[in-house]
């Protein structure tokens, strides 16, 4: 548990509030602070612009705190997906609206109200509530900003906070809808339900021929053969590029010495720790300890289990207390240390287990050192080679010749879909960012050079169409296995509707549910305190939201999750919701209050874009979300 924590503390957890700080100022955006309209603006908001510069700045800051989130950086393909370039986009139209609304009003806030402002704001305080003023240089320079700057950027916020708060002034949700609310989400049922199982409930026949030219004619678009491409490529990833890069011995050697505090594996402890409330309750165990008791009887008397004392086996960098690290590198072996100290804490430790550090030698790390010398040059060799194959291209040369000629490696795809599927349904391109490739070669046109494809790890691939074999419509013949399975699935599904709609008949006629579950081989069972939001096993959702539309003793049937059965219920009986509570009513209150707030911001929001008028440069969006101009 403690190991957990301890990785907790030295990774995102101890940087997350910072993150969540910075990118709190995205919201508003950064632009009032920071120079440059060189480019043109990316969008107006009435006479105010965003310039492509604010509006990358503040998606590289969403990017930051996404990739803190995930623990590793998205791609800008991939935060597109997310749609995290919609939201930035959105969030600084908004920004902007609000702050040419604030400038009409003649709105303003004095220094001294923006400096005790940031006194103020728990975000820069330490844990006893004094104010930290190295936490404010810190955003500021994470945002890239002087303290001017930094200042300048808070007192915009200030004031679109003033303005925000006063539209929202008042705001509380009725009495009726908090407790409506609540009985809504905590009224519950009690409900009997079995699964059909197809197998045993139905048979189905043999396809008419008839009913089968019936489902083709009404699905034909289902049964068309893709476009398929023949390609060229040539596939020049940063590890191909290093593999490329000649290292001597004289290299690996002297960057073994130079770099060879990092080929170091550094004396690791295993420490088990109890910490104490006072330093006299820790001195008490430790006089414990010296009469003969050990460190695990103490922990046990204190109703500590043995996870939560174990630290885990670390080096000293991992200790973040240098106290306690101290102390805990100083013991034998099986020792107890004395009372110490801590940053956080007064605690005593305990070190069983030593694991002592060594020096690997070249020998050992030689394909890293390699690695890192090859990644240093890399960039070079690969603009190099960039230049290379160019200039080739622009001679007229196909990717073949030059793929040859330079020794760099060479796909010939003889026939792929978009999807990187071959005519037999095998993987026709199977490289890491195949479906960014795929996605070049889909663009481009049969005697054309396309630009070439940036790969993620920031290599590049080269991409010719040598042909096209277009998407064309499969005859009755070609298709009829595929007609078949999509006519069985169609008339299953038909079926197994009909059959739980007449069994729910069945059952609301006063039919036993555990017989009728026989019948069509499925097992009764009955999920208790059902409730609409929370859902139960078994129940589709379906069939969930049925129940809360029936009466007492209502029946009913859905759709399986994974569509391949039918699920049969009854509502037993019907649970009203419990009172509620002040706390809950409380926080009902505020999560209302603050929907309402939102929904309330929305519409001032639209009202002040619709008023001052919004115009987005597309191509200046494109290119600064990573978007080519030939791209949909």
């Amino acid at each position: 548990m403690l190991d957990a924590l301890r990785r907790g503390a030295t990774g995102w957890v101890a940087k997350i509030f910072l993150g969540l700080l910075i990118v709190s100022f995205a919201i508003w955006g950064v632009a009032d602070v920071f120079t440059g309209y060189n480019e043109g603006a990316l969008a107006r908001v009435g006479k105010k612009e965003i310039t492509s510069d604010e509006f990358q700045r503040a998606l590289q800051l969403e990017i930051d705190l996404l990739a803190r989130q995930l623990g590793r950086r998205p791609t800008l393909e991939q935060a597109r997906a997310f749609g995290i370039d919609q939201r930035v986009l959105s969030r600084l139209i908004g920004s902007a609206a609000v702050d040419a609304h604030a400038e009409q009003l003649r709105l303003s806030i004095t220094d001294e109200a923006v400096a005790e402002a940031i006194r103020n704001d728990p975000s820069f305080q330490n844990p006893d509530g004094t104010f930290n003023r190295m936490m404010v240089e810190n955003v500021a320079r994470q945002l890239g900003l002087s303290e001017y700057g930094f200042l300048t950027l808070r007192r915009g916020e200030e004031i679109r906070q003033q303005l925000t708060d006063a539209i929202t002034a008042g705001v509380r949700a009725p009495d009726a809808l908090v407790e409506a609310l609540h009985k809504y989400r905590n009224e519950a049922r009690t409900i009997e339900h079995f699964t059909i199982d197809p197998n045993v409930a139905i048979t189905l026949p043999e396809p008419d021929p008839a009913k089968l030219r019936e489902v083709y004619e009404a699905n034909k678009e289902r049964f068309m053969t893709p476009e398929y491409r023949k390609l060229a490529i040539i596939n020049l990833n940063i590890d191909e590029v290093k593999k490329r890069i000649p290292i001597t011995e004289e290299e690996l050697a002297a960057a073994y010495e130079h770099d060879k505090a990092r080929y170091e594996v550094p004396e690791r402890r295993r420490v088990l720790q109890l910490a104490f409330e006072n330093r006299q309750d820790a001195e008490q165990a430790a006089a414990a300890i010296a009469q003969g008791k050990s460190f695990e009887e103490i922990a046990k008397e204190r109703g500590i289990a043995e996870e939560d004392y174990t630290l885990g086996l670390l080096a000293r960098r991992d200790m973040i207390d240098p106290a306690v690290a101290e102390a805990a590198f100083s013991l034998e072996n099986g020792a107890v240390s004395g009372v110490i100290d801590g940053r956080f804490s007064t605690v005593i430790v305990k070190v069983t287990e030593i694991q002592p550090g060594k020096q690997m030698s070249l020998d050992e790390v030689r394909d890293q050192v390699r690695d890192r010398l090859a990644q240093d040059k890399a960039s070079t060799e690969l603009n190099r080679l960039y230049d290379e194959i160019d200039g080739r291209r622009f001679a007229g040369k196909p990717l073949k010749e030059i793929a040859q000629e330079l020794g760099l490696p060479f796909l010939e795809i003889e026939a792929t879909d978009r999807a990187g599927k071959a005519p037999d349904g095998s993987t026709a391109l199977d490289v890491p960012d195949a479906q960014r490739i795929l996605n070049a070669a889909f663009q481009g046109q049969v005697g054309f050079e396309g630009d070439a494809v940036e790969l993620a790890d920031g290599g590049y691939a080269w991409v010719d169409v040598i042909s096209v074999t277009e998407a064309r419509q499969r005859s009755f013949e070609e298709a009829e296995a595929d007609v078949t399975a999509l006519w069985r699935e169609q008339e299953m599904r038909r079926r197994l509707s009909e059959l739980g709609s007449k069994l729910a008949e069945r059952a609301g006629q006063g039919e036993s549910m555990e017989a009728l579950a026989k019948e069509v081989g499925g097992k009764l069972e009955t999920a208790r305190n059902v409730k609409r939001l929370g859902g139960a096993p078994g129940l589709p959702d379906g069939a969930v939201g049925q129940a809360f539309i029936l009466p007492e003793g209502g029946t009913g049937s859905a759709e399986t999750r994974d569509g391949k059965s039918r699920v049969v219920f009854k509502v037993t009986e019907i649970i009203p919701a419990p009172p509620a509570t002040p706390e809950e009513l409380s926080q009902l209150r505020t999560e209302l209050n603050r929907q309402l707030e939102s929904d309330i911001l929305t519409g001032y929001l639209t009202a002040l874009q619709d008023r001052l008028g919004v115009s987005i440069n597309e191509a200046a969006y494109r290119r600064a979300v990573g978007i080519a101009s030939d791209q949909q």
